[in-house]
């Protein structure tokens, strides 16, 4: 159980210099470590007998999300790339609340890996109510030029291919109720100079929430984005060149970065009835960075 002090300060701690030579990021070894849960946070059933899918659940604001999704009574599957150690301390973390959580490793930038996540979550569970598309990878490089195609192409199937495959493979056995929710970043509102090809990816996430809220509104699947700011997760000390680390939040109004507990409640809210009259809306969190 993660401790969380008495004061807002004693728990918003200072991010040192890191990088980790690798995609996606481990975060295990990140200094400090992410607060994905808040212990006084409790569920009230908003979720209970759903059954949701999270990419890149095993750390970061995925993770989060199980965790308060858990928590909520849904049963949880959590799909990862090769974070075996994220993934399975995720899982006894939600076990150890009482929650129901597996996890499933997949590539999610081929088509047939998508299907077989989706016919596995079926297999398990017999259906699914709730797919979060929240895997992604980002590279900084100081300039177009810099960007290969190599990773132009990757950075593209894993971000828009790859919730493309999956959400495709999930339509057939989503309900009328069931929740889409895709994640996009705050990268794509302001246009961050050294992220050219994320950005257009995150672009592109909003155009596909749009769009498939129109055309599923009349079956009542909802579909709905987040768009987080620079929250502490494996995603940035995987990107950014070491240096850069702490001054990530700097033009944040709040002048700190958030923590993945602090943006799991709206995608609560988004898989709940609550959220039953909303789709087609990107929810901005990123303490007060960007007003959109």
């Amino acid at each position: 159980m993660q401790k969380i002090g008495k004061k807002c300060t004693e728990f918003f701690l200072e991010f040192p210099p890191q990088h980790q030579n690798r995609q996606p990021g481990f975060e295990y070894v990140m200094t400090p470590l992410p607060i994905f849960d808040r212990p006084n946070y409790q569920g009230s059933g908003k979720l209970s007998s759903k059954v949701a899918l999270i990419t890149g659940g095993d750390s970061g604001i995925g993770r989060a999300v199980a965790v308060f999704f858990a928590k909520e009574g849904a049963k949880v599957v959590i799909s990862y790339l090769n974070e075996v150690k994220d993934a399975m301390d995720t899982v006894h973390y939600i076990r150890s609340l009482g929650g129901i959580c597996c996890a499933i490793q997949s590539d999610i930038t081929r088509p047939c890996s998508c299907r077989q996540l989706i016919d596995e979550v079926i297999q398990t569970y017999g259906k699914l109510d709730i797919l979060v598309n929240n895997a992604g990878v980002q590279y900084q490089k100081k300039n177009l030029t810099e960007i290969t195609d190599q990773q132009f192409d990757y950075t593209m199937k894993v971000n828009v291919y790859g919730m493309f495959y999956l959400t495709k493979a999930a339509l057939p056995y989503l309900k009328s109720g069931a929740s889409i929710i895709n994640v996009t970043s705050i990268t794509t509102f302001k246009g961050e100079p050294e992220l050219i090809d994320y950005v257009t990816t995150k672009g592109a996430i909003v155009g596909f929430t749009r769009s498939l809220a129109t055309n599923l509104a009349s079956q009542n699947i909802r579909v709905n984005a987040v768009s987080p700011g620079f929250f502490w997760t494996p995603l940035q000390p995987a990107c950014w060149e070491a240096s850069k680390i702490p001054y990530l939040a700097a033009d944040c109004p709040m002048k700190r970065a958030g923590q993945p507990y602090e943006i799991a409640p709206i995608f609560v809210y988004l898989a709940s009835d609550d959220a039953s009259y909303t789709t087609g809306q990107v929810f901005h969190i990123n303490g007060g960075e960007y007003k959109g």
